[in-house]
């Protein structure tokens, strides 16, 4: 089969939705289509709260509100693919439409696990040092921590996509979902993905991995601090502040170690059930993370509540 390199053909890629379940597309694409809608009215939602409610102009739901803005790109990045492949059985994407949609995929998934890491951060000072809260947590320290997550997501990711066009590929590659993942373009390449391999690897490990550990660490200070408290019900207070972000870790880190365990393990698994994990991985969080916050958040929950009152009067 030809090759050709990238730098002065670029080849075709083919997304893959659930094989042999074609003709049923039309029923497939309903539920997620209801996804991406229930996503994005979530999170405007949340977003519209917190814009809108002076009282919530606190650092906690300033972090949630950087969590809602990165669930509505992750989705928007994904979905347009997802639909052409369900919706209209257009399953080519060229190489740079692909390299886009990869990147900010990554961007956004790096960004939704630092975001996370620093809601923990904002917990550790609320439940260590409440009397330093807003000392510490000032609206310049919050800017800082934003800036410095996206810098690094779009920093980290960068270079892999410049390193992805680089390499050669056949004329025509089959890719194993209906969006473009790292991992996913380089399995199709046929000159050395090595460099390629372990950057990735090491973006993992800078990212979400480093990420993983310090949440890890977070928590143990949030426990040691909690069963200091001499008070049974001024600890479970403090622990109920922390649900809703227990919940979101969960949500976001549970599909990507189970995508990550069937890519690695499940090479006799069902292709079906890979595109699944995938679609969950991605789909899952912008869904879950607006309900979570407006039903175990009694603020949120309170001004959503008012907000529909408001309307009904």
């Amino acid at each position: 089969m030809s090759v050709f390199n990238s730098s002065t053909l670029y080849p075709r890629f083919l997304l893959t939705g659930f094989s042999g379940l074609e003709s049923s597309y039309g029923l497939i694409s309903l539920p997620i289509f209801f996804v991406y809608v229930t996503s994005v009215a979530g999170n405007i939602t949340i977003l519209f709260i917190i814009r809108t409610e002076p009282s919530l102009h606190q650092p906690m739901y300033f972090f949630l509100s950087m969590l809602a803005l990165t669930d509505l790109g992750l989705s928007t990045t994904t979905l347009p693919t997802m639909f052409s492949v369900f919706w209209f059985h257009a399953r080519e994407i060229s190489f740079n439409a692909c390299l886009v949609q990869m990147y900010f995929i990554h961007v956004f998934s790096i960004i939704e696990s630092a975001v996370l890491l620093a809601m923990a951060f904002d917990r550790v000072v609320a439940i260590r040092v409440p009397l330093r809260y807003s000392a510490i947590l000032t609206n310049g320290v919050i800017i800082g921590i934003g800036s410095a997550i996206a810098g690094r997501a779009l920093a980290l990711v960068f270079p892999a996509s410049f390193l992805l066009k680089k390499l050669q590929y056949r004329h025509v590659n089959i890719l194993s979902y209906p969006f473009c993942l790292h991992q996913d373009l380089i399995k199709t390449t046929v000159s050395s993905r090595r460099v390629s391999s372990i950057y990735g690897l090491m973006v993992v490990i800078c990212s979400m991995g480093l990420d993983s550990v310090l949440l890890i660490l977070s928590y143990i200070l949030i426990l040691s601090t909690v069963l200091s408290i001499a008070s049974k019900t001024e600890r479970v207070k403090a622990l109920n502040t922390c649900i809703s972000h227990i919940c979101a870790v969960l949500t976001f880190y549970t599909p990507m170690i189970g995508l990550s365990m069937i890519r690695r393990y499940g090479q006799n698994a069902s292709p079906i059930v890979h595109v699944l994990m995938a679609n969950v991985y991605l789909l899952v969080p912008p869904l879950m993370n607006p309900i979570v916050y407006s039903v175990k958040t009694k603020q949120i929950r309170d001004r959503i509540l008012k907000k529909f009152k408001q309307q009904k009067v």
